[in-house]
């Protein structure tokens, strides 16, 4: 197996196994400020070469992939697109932030793993910095397996404005199921009507808001008409893991474990937040005790890196 990484300096950043390009990590992206600029991984496939990913859908096109997206931080928005008010329903606000690239910390290339890291400055849409992060990835290429890879995702948040920054989602602003926010993955369109899988579980959206260690969508492809999995994993030491998820198969395929979900979490000035996450892109269809084995391989993964 060869792996590599080819940098598209001060864009992206492109991983390659045996000529497949695993993922393509924007971190400078040139997207609208209704949008809230952010890094995201698209296109993501599978290693045989299937998107499992959706970049900028019509129904939303802040939707970017994979990408850290958060709706509720203080009055902030850095999700993009309009705000939930509760009485009011969405309401745009001149409220979306951004979260700007400042330095490339590591790139580096190993026989089965390439890493990633950077340093981020968030800024309103009024220009106030406001957090700082540090953020790392890893693309994990499995010994053994020729279907299956992982992603990890470590951010640390530093709030380093005068303000209290207390994060939230829509629902924990009176918008009942509706608590997105964190690491979000967005399916193509023909993921739409897939299934969702976790624990001892394999059906529909009546799981959103549960709480669990992790949780996958299997999803099938146009033109090919084969299937492809997504399972996503919460570290075990993540705040308030493990977490409800915000999951939807029947309008779109989307997977979100939502450590803010119905419960703020404090930010004050000062305060440091860290989350980690696995993701893993499998090949195939998996059942639940398929996706158990996917979810061993993220947990696996977030040991070594």
């Amino acid at each position: 197996m060869t792996l590599s990484a080819l940098h598209d300096v001060g864009r992206a950043i492109d991983v390659v196994a045996d000529g497949t390009t695993l993922a393509r990590y924007v971190y400078v992206p040139g997207d609208a400020q209704l949008e809230s600029p952010r890094p995201y991984l698209h296109p993501v496939r599978t290693r045989g070469g299937d998107v499992v990913t959706a970049f900028r859908p019509h129904d939303h096109v802040w939707h970017k992939g994979i990408a850290w997206s958060l709706p509720v931080v203080g009055e902030h928005n850095f999700w993009g697109g309009p705000t939930y008010v509760h009485g009011q329903g969405y309401v745009q606000l001149e409220n979306d932030g951004s979260m700007d690239h400042v330095a490339l910390t590591a790139l580096t290339v190993g026989s089965d793993r390439v890493d990633v890291a950077h340093a981020l400055a968030w800024h309103t849409q009024a220009g106030s910095h406001v957090v700082d992060e540090q953020r790392a990835l890893g693309f994990l290429v499995p010994a053994g397996r020729d279907d299956a890879w992982v992603l990890t995702f470590d951010t640390t948040m530093t709030n380093v404005s005068s303000v209290d920054l207390t994060i939230g989602s829509p629902t924990t602003r009176g918008r009942e199921n509706a608590g997105y926010g964190g690491l979000f993955w967005r399916g193509p369109r023909s993921f739409t009507g897939g299934t969702l899988l976790a624990p001892d579980f394999r059906g529909g959206e009546e799981i959103r808001g549960t709480r669990g260690p992790w949780m996958g969508f299997v999803g099938q492809h146009d033109e090919t008409g084969g299937a492809s999995t997504v399972v996503m994993v919460d570290a075990g030491d993540n705040p308030g893991h493990p977490p409800q998820w915000f999951a939807r198969s029947e309008l779109f395929g989307c997977l979100n474990p939502a450590p803010f979900f119905s419960t703020e979490v404090p930010f004050a000035p000062g305060d440091s937040l860290r989350f980690r996450y696995a993701v893993v892109v499998a090949d195939g269809p998996s059942d639940p005790t398929s996706a158990a084995r996917l979810a061993a391989l993220g947990s696996e993964a977030m040991l070594v890196g």
